[in-house]
Formats: structure tokens, sequence, C-alpha cells
């Protein structure tokens, strides 16, 4: 594969030399509870200089009315457009091991020529493992310490082992880190996604334990060197910020007492499916009282 022009479905930007790498996927646009994977992925590319291989076209992929450019206006001069656009990038981890950066928006049409073009280059770079980030609201309380769920192809089901299994049966509306789990799994390339639990009341605000985690977790999945300390800083803060928001009210803590309860009975049971069927209507009123503080 050599450098060449944009074309229906991506620019390659140049030809890299890998050993093994690890791909990372992050897409903007699906469910990302408390900005876990968002965070997570910045705190991933702040840690060392990271290049461009691949830029997927805009064009094809994406809805641009829903998905606008950036103008950038010189006293009253309209002088560039930055467009929105889904890219990998490369990089190493701590120990100098490459590591490859799915990132940008998800595709918005065109999902089945976007998994093909993805699995494609993932096999031409010969990567050994592909580990997809997220975060979904769970009805876990904020004192506990957040946990991972996996979802995985049926050919790397072995992979869930690791992180927890969800038990029971789900039918949720799917993004395209769905689709791109069963097109690896059909090319024989490991795959995982990695899921952290946001507690429901802290979903809509930045949550960085839940980051925090999903970088603990690619590191042990992948056998990669990860820096989480920053996070677990910022988690703390997070933390005590919360303890602040429920202290004088004591229905909300008679309601994070409910959670703990209910997250501690679901003790292997990595979604809680079953479990805490009231988990939502447990935390309704204190979700309202805490993105009230908020604003």
């Amino acid at each position: 594969m050599s450098p060449g022009p944009l074309t229906e479905i991506f620019e390659v930007h140049r030809e890299p030399v890998l050993s093994s790498p690890v791909l990372v996927v992050a897409l903007e646009g699906w469910v990302d509870a408390g900005l876990g994977a968002t965070t997570a992925i910045a705190a991933l590319l702040g840690q060392g200089p990271t290049e461009p291989l691949v830029t997927f076209n805009g064009e094809h992929f994406l809805d641009q009315r829903a998905r606008r450019p950036v103008a950038h206006i010189v006293n009253g001069v309209t002088t560039e457009l930055t467009w929105p656009g889904t890219v990998v990038r490369q990089g190493t981890d701590g120990a100098g091991l490459d590591v490859l950066y799915l990132v940008g928006p998800e595709p918005d049409f065109h999902w089945q020529s976007f998994t093909d073009a993805v699995v494609g280059l993932a096999r031409s770079w010969r990567v050994r493992l592909v580990v997809g980030l997220g975060a979904f609201p769970a009805p876990a309380p904020h004192t506990r310490p957040v946990k991972l769920a996996a979802t995985a192809p049926r050919a790397s089901a072995h992979l869930i082992e690791q992180v927890g299994i969800v038990q029971g049966e789900l039918e949720v509306p799917a993004g395209v880190l769905s689709a791109l789990e069963l097109a690896f799994g059909d090319a024989g390339t490991p795959m995982v996604s990695l899921w952290a639990r946001v507690p429901h009341y802290v979903a809509g605000m930045p949550f960085p334990e839940a980051s925090a985690a999903l970088i603990e977790g690619l590191a042990g999945m992948a056998g990669l060197t990860l820096d989480s300390d920053g996070l677990r800083h910022a988690a703390d803060s997070a933390r005590r910020q919360v303890d602040q928001l429920i202290a004088d009210n004591q229905e909300h803590q008679a309601m994070v007492r409910k959670l703990e309860e209910s997250i501690d009975a679901s003790e292997g049971n990595a979604m809680g499916v079953g479990e805490v069927p009231s988990g939502e209507e447990i935390a309704a009123e204190l979700e309202k009282f805490l993105r009230g503080e908020d604003q």
C-alpha cells in the first residue's frame, strides 16, 4: 500500500513500518456515558506523538449537516473550513510498542464499506488485536470502583472472560463498533470492546474514573504500557465533588446506599442484567438533582 490521492473510501498518507500493532477504536457519536471513551482516547493521544496514516472520506461516510465543518473567519473573511474526519493515527506505548488509533466521527452512511476498509487496512498492517472503547449508564454508585464489561464476536469470546461476562440476552441499538466486531470476527482478527459502567446520575458530566478504568483495561488486555495517573487524580476530585453534592440530602444518600446494595448483590454480573431492573428509577431523582447542580 502506498500513498495516493483521495479515493471514494479513504486517503493513505504514508506506508507505515509496524510490528504487530494493536488497533484501538474510539469513535464519536454513539453512547459514551461520562465521556468515558472520549476522555480516555484524548489522554492516550496525549501520551506521545502520533501521525495520521489514513483519513476516511467524509463526503462518503458523514452527514455534513449533522457534523458541520468549522469555518475560520478573520475580520469577516472566511479563510478556510475544517472538515470533520475519521482518521487512523500511529503512535507507541510507553515501552515503544506500536499502537494505532481509529478516532473521529462514527460513519453516518455506508457502514459495510467502512468496516470492510478498516478490516482490510488492519490485515495489511498485521494488527494482532483490536480493542474498542465505550461507556454506558449503569445502576452503579459512584462510591464503588468503575467496573468494565466486554463484548466480542464469537471467535474472540475467550477475551470476554478476562473482563466481565454479560449474563443473559440483550437486544439494543448498535453502533459501528458492533459491526466492526462481527467483521473482524469473520476475518479472524481478535477483537474485544471494553465498556465502562458509569453511574446513571453522573452520565451527563465528565467522569474520569471511567476513562482511567478503560485505559487500564486496555493496557491489561493488550499488554501495553499506558499511563492513567492523571485520570486517577481527576477521578478523586470528581468523586469528592459528587460526595459534596449529595452530603446534605438524606434522600439522595439513601438512594446511593440502595445502589451500593444492588451492585454488591450483582457481583459476577458485569452489566447487572436481571439483577437491578429498576436501577434507572432508583437513580432518577438523584440524577435530576446532580444535573441541576452542574448547570
